[in-house]
């Protein structure tokens, strides 16, 4: 081949390259430190005793860390890693808890991953571009909402697909909600009418999150916590006898209760028919 010809192809390879490089935007120090800053501004408005907060770049690299006068030493090193899992990881670390809480035990063989929230990516035009990682909060529930408030300054909202417009007649939703069934499913959501009769699994949906309106009959709902024995029965989907610890709700007609993707909940207790509308709202794979 001649040389030329070599030389050109080297130079489109790298124009190339660069050009993609160049397409990707990537989080400046400035913008880290906006995110942090955004973080300790949450923390005052909160009355967070302490924190330390770490922002990484999409590699998981530390760009910028703040402590908080107050917060443990140790603080530092576990929010930067928990925002290097988030970043490279391309995900929070919340799931990985829940996951764990949920019954995937092996997972905590995975050196790679801090599976403890509070790690959240941080996005622009709908790609990670890094981390945010909280730690040292009043709560690991508060070091989460840290992260997420910060981390929510930088993201963009991606426009939905277009769908087309459903209707369906009221015989055919009577007619559901007489013996509970899915109404509507596809990869962004998932309408279901529902109904119990008794007590359920407990569950963890680890992409799903459920959006229940109740109807008609009162349940006894328990969120958080720990799924007993639980098994992982088809991809995302994680079931179980029942739930230690968590929090105990009771749900009644015209209540609506968000359940984010990867908190394990149980229908502990339902004494008589309960209706119940159910959007699942469902996380794209990372």
């Amino acid at each position: 081949m001649p040389k030329y010809r070599l030389a050109l192809m080297l130079a489109a390879t790298l124009a190339a390259g660069s050009a993609a490089a160049a397409s990707k935007p990537a989080l400046s120090l400035e913008e880290a430190k906006r995110v942090a800053a955004a973080a300790v501004e949450e923390a005052k408005r909160v009355g967070a005793p302490s924190a330390a907060i770490a922002v990484v770049d999409d590699g998981g690299h530390l760009l910028h860390l703040e402590r908080l006068d107050g917060t443990f030493p140790a603080a530092s090193a576990v929010a930067t890693e928990k925002a290097r899992t988030a970043a490279v990881f391309r995900k929070q670390t919340l799931d990985f808890e829940n996951a764990v809480n949920g019954g995937r035990i092996a997972f905590l063989g995975n050196h790679e991953a801090t599976p403890l929230q509070g790690g959240v990516p941080i996005l622009i035009d709908g790609q990670v571009v890094g981390a945010i990682g909280v730690s040292g909060a009043a709560s690991a529930q508060q070091d989460q909402e840290l992260a997420k408030v910060a981390a929510a300054g930088l993201a963009s909202v991606a426009e939905a697909p277009a769908l087309e417009v459903t209707q369906l007649d009221a015989e055919r939703m009577r007619a559901a909600f007489a013996k509970g069934a899915p109404l509507l499913e596809n990869d962004l959501y998932k309408v279901h009418a529902s109904r119990r009769d008794a007590a359920g699994q407990a569950e963890v949906h680890l992409r799903d999150t459920d959006v229940i309106y109740v109807l008609e009959g009162t349940a006894r709902l328990v969120t958080g916590g720990r799924v007993v024995d639980g098994k992982e029965i088809a991809p995302d989907e994680i079931r179980g006898p029942r739930i230690e610890g968590g929090i105990t709700r009771e749900l009644s007609p015209g209540e609506l209760v968000v359940v984010p993707n990867g908190t394990p909940h149980w229908f502990e207790a339902v004494p008589g028919p309960f209706v119940y509308y159910v959007v699942k709202v469902t996380a794209p794979r990372e």
